[in-house]
């Protein structure tokens, strides 16, 4: 009897359809003739998924008693001995009430499947144990059931139940999920558009992920070499040379042309370690490729135009992207390089693209071989071993009465020269080679203490020690370079992984990078120098360490980084070896210059243009909205002072109510004005303090009718960190501009929630409301929405009320109203729960 297949209805969100799909599903099992039962589903009182229920056979569930309540679970045993051909079960990530025979439903789901029983079941996204984390930082609410990822990827088919945001929440709208007094808790708190948009997206990748692995698993098991151009891979081939720039940006534009195209760059290095391309150019190169979105890859391989293939067949590339060869002609009668050998290869599955670049045919540089240097300690010893010991060692055997033959005489001498190899490497034992060759020849070899020799089979002797000694002593001193050569690139490239990453990801300042290239070769200080010409002075960008230099020519060690900059290490010398890290430490030092730059470039020209455009908004207010409230208070001041007109009592009343309504006006538009000045020159610094909502909302509600707003705020609210007179103000504006809206006769609600650690105070209206486009635009200064009269105001009121809250850690954000309308969602910090989210603002202005 084989294992049952798993088949999982994975929901984007609750309420989406799974269960419904999943009875859907039953029912065509059924109608098919399987044997299909009902092993354990909740319908959660929604009609027409009750309705499926109906027509198919369900096992009647076990009841268990539980701290006085009677709770229902599936009937495990019932269902292992009814032994359908089909099981379904609901909610996998379910636990069981205490008495099960498991603890948690997936694990009576292994039962089934263990006993032949094909199993159809449905779980949440956000029930998925390792999204645990992410799902409460988006929704606030921590998910106590969860099922192992592993579970769910085990399974032998999984379909994502998948619906928009906005259609879910017509859907709950409509009372298709929830009840109606649960309606308005649930679209304000967990089924947010923003919530359920990020639901979405993981759902989305976690799906996509899987489905990419079934597609390898099944390469992999029906041994499928050829590329499935499901989506557009380019590989980019890199020798670190200079031409790598343009192949990434020419792969780039490639991949934008096909949707979901990704950019894989590869650089092959080979497994002896001996020659490599610039550390700085593949410093440079990697961070190009992060910057259009792809990946650096480092592979090792002797035969490169296979290893290149090999990965490219791997990753399920599509096409092959190399540049032309540097090589000058006559080099080609060593091969036909890698771009034809790769193109020759490919085979009909991979398109390989040969760019052309300005170096072709230019030659190329030859690999520098890596020459470990051993210590000056290591090298005197060789020397005495490799001197002093072959003539210790002929003094020795010639002072002692033993006859040991000449064989045995070389293979002491030879002894010697492998030692000095061991301790000195090449030279040394080279050099003990020649000087034992000559002791044998005067000391053993007949005729003694002369230097020819008689017997011609000595001479082969002596020649045959010598070739001995220099091969044995070469392979010695070549494994000792080799060992001292992989600890010396194993450090380099945990050194280099470490940089390039952690730049990469933006984690680096550059006094940090200068920091850590100081800790790393041990040197006093380290300094970015840098000058426009080589005619002006150099300057100081950066440094860490006392007394940094301000020349690279006062530097110890210095390396230069283009024409116009350098890198500047005072306190020891280098080696040469060390200089390779330091050029991708200098390269590195330069993108971080860069970016910082940029960013702040970028920061200033968006002030620039921020500030350009208030300034014209603000003319463009004065020149109208202002004026407006001010030619009223002019022409009634004119009609009072007139002589020529009798004013009635009633008259000279609406006149003067005229006035003062103007004089109204024109405070509330001066005084937004002055606010958002504040706000956009940084002069706000709100005075936050523990308080309760209890006093501040209703102090907001002056300026508009009584019977207009509604509050609801419970009495167990905590307090909140806020600045009472900023907060009062923001909810002011608010308030007055959603009663500005409301329908006539239609009471604006104020309403005051906590959840977790923080508070939302929601102001609702029955407006017309505000389409999802124009959400965020509501809130930018001189903003106002649909056909609202030019004399309503100078569209500041949400800007204003928007930049105080932020100024005091909180958000204000738009939202629809379910029903109609629109809702403002005040978010604010619970007071005791770490300092405000935005406490860089400067300011003076407090409440």
């Amino acid at each position: 009897m084989g294992r049952g297949k798993l088949r999982i209805y994975l929901g984007a969100a609750p309420g989406v359809g799974k269960t419904y799909s999943m009875l859907s599903e039953a029912h065509r099992r059924v109608e098919r003739g399987t044997d299909c039962v009902v092993a354990f589903v909740e319908h959660h009182d929604r009609p027409r998924t009750e309705v499926m229920l109906h027509g198919l056979d369900q096992v009647q569930r076990r009841e268990i008693e539980y701290r006085s309540a009677v709770f229902t679970e599936m009937d495990v045993d019932a269902v292992l001995e009814r032994k359908p051909a089909v099981a379904l079960v609901d909610e996998l990530a379910h636990t069981n009430v205490p008495g099960c025979r498991n603890a948690k439903r997936w694990q009576d789901v292994e039962e089934l499947l263990d006993a032949g029983i094909d199993v159809v079941s449905t779980v949440n996204i956000q029930h998925l144990e390792s999204l645990g984390d992410v799902v409460e930082s988006i929704t606030g609410v921590r998910q106590r059931e969860t099922v192992p990822d592993e579970v769910v990827r085990r399974a032998d088919q999984i379909e994502l139940v998948d619906m928009s945001p906005q259609a879910l929440r017509r859907r709950m709208a409509h009372g298709n999920i929830y009840k109606p007094d649960k309606l308005d808790a649930a679209l304000s708190n967990y089924f947010r558009p923003g919530n359920l948009t990020a639901l979405r997206e993981l759902a989305l990748l976690w799906v996509a992920d899987r489905v990419d692995e079934y597609l390898q698993q099944y390469r992999g098991e029906h041994n499928i070499r050829t590329t499935w151009q499901a989506r557009e891979r380019i590989v980019v081939g890199l020798t670190g040379g200079p031409e790598g720039a343009t192949l990434i940006r020419r792969a780039a534009r490639l991949a934008e042309k096909g949707a979901g195209g990704e950019v894989l760059a590869v650089y092959i290095t080979r497994s002896d370690g001996l020659t490599s391309a610039s550390p700085k150019d593949l410093a440079v190169q990697r961070t190009l490729v992060e910057n259009v979105g792809g990946t650096f890859h480092h592979v090792i391989g002797d035969d490169v135009p296979q290893s290149l293939l090999e990965f490219a067949r791997g990753v399920n590339a599509s096409q092959i992207i190399l540049g032309s060869s540097r090589r000058k002609a006559w080099q080609y009668i060593f091969g036909p390089g890698v771009g034809a050998t790769v193109a020759r290869d490919s085979g009909p599955d991979l398109d390989v693209h040969i760019v052309t670049h300005e170096e072709v045919a230019r030659g190329r540089r030859l690999p520098v071989a890596r020459h470990a240097r051993l210590s000056t300690a290591r090298s005197v010893w060789g020397w005495v071993v490799g001197v002093a010991g072959p003539a210790l060692l002929a003094a020795l055997l010639t002072n002692i009465d033993a006859d040991l033959g000449l064989a045995n005489d070389m293979l002491l001498f030879l002894s010697l020269t492998v030692a000095a190899a061991l301790v000195g490497g090449l030279l040394p034992a080279l050099g003990s080679a020649a000087l034992g060759s000559l002791l044998l020849n005067y000391y053993f070899t007949p005729p003694l203490h002369r230097l020819t020799i008689s017997d011609p089979k000595n001479i082969l002797a002596i020649a045959i020690f010598v070739s001995v000694a220099v091969s044995v002593a070469s392979v010695v001193d070549l494994a000792a370079r080799r060992t001292h050569q992989a600890a010396r690139l194993r450090a380099e490239s945990e050194i280099l992984s470490f940089l390039a990453g952690s730049v990469l990801r933006g984690e680096t300042t550059l006094d940090a990078l200068l920091e850590r290239v100081r800790e790393t070769f041990a040197m006093e200080s380290v300094a970015l120098l840098e000058r426009q010409s080589e005619v002006e002075r150099w300057s100081c960008t950066g440094s860490v360490g006392p007394t940094p230099v301000t020349r690279p020519e006062d530097a110890d060690v210095d390396m230069p980084v283009g024409g116009h900059m350098a890198l500047a290490l005072s306190g020891r010398v280098l080696p040469a070896e060390d200089r390779r890290v330091l050029a991708a430490f200098a390269a590195q030092a330069a993108v971080v210059l860069d970016r910082q730059r940029l960013r702040g470039e970028a920061e200033q020209a968006r002030e620039h243009a921020e500030g350009d455009r208030i300034r014209t908004a603000l003319l463009a207010a004065v020149s109208h909205d202002l004026r407006t409230p001010l030619a009223t208070i002019k022409v009634s001041v004119t009609s009072l002072r007139s002589a020529d007109v009798e004013w009635s009592d009633e008259d000279r009343a609406e006149l003067l109510a005229g006035i003062e309504e103007g004089a109204d006006r024109l405070d509330h538009l001066i005084g937004n004005l002055l606010d958002m000045s504040r706000l956009e020159t940084g002069t706000v610094r709100p005075l936050i303090r523990a308080k309760d909502l209890d006093e501040i909302v209703p102090m907001a509600l002056g300026g508009v009718p009584e019977d207009s707003v509604r509050l609801d705020i419970p009495e167990d609210l905590p307090l909140v960190a806020v600045d009472a007179g900023l907060l009062e103000r923001a909810v002011a504006n608010v308030v007055e501009n959603a009663v500005k809206y409301s329908p006539q006769g239609e009471a604006v609600l104020v309403a005051v929630s906590a959840i977790a650690d923080r508070v939302e105070v929601r102001v609702v209206d029955r407006g017309p409301g505000v389409p999802d486009e124009a959400k965020e635009r509501i809130f930018a200064p001189f903003q106002r929405y649909g056909d609202s009269p030019r004399g309503a105001g100078v569209g500041l009121g949400l800007a204003v009320a928007r930049g105080f809250v932020e100024a005091m850690g909180g958000t204000l954000a738009a939202e629809d109203t379910p029903g109609g309308g629109f809702t403002m969602v005040f978010t604010l910090r619970a007071a005791g729960d770490g300092p405000p989210v935005r406490p860089d603002l400067p300011a003076t202005m407090t409440s």
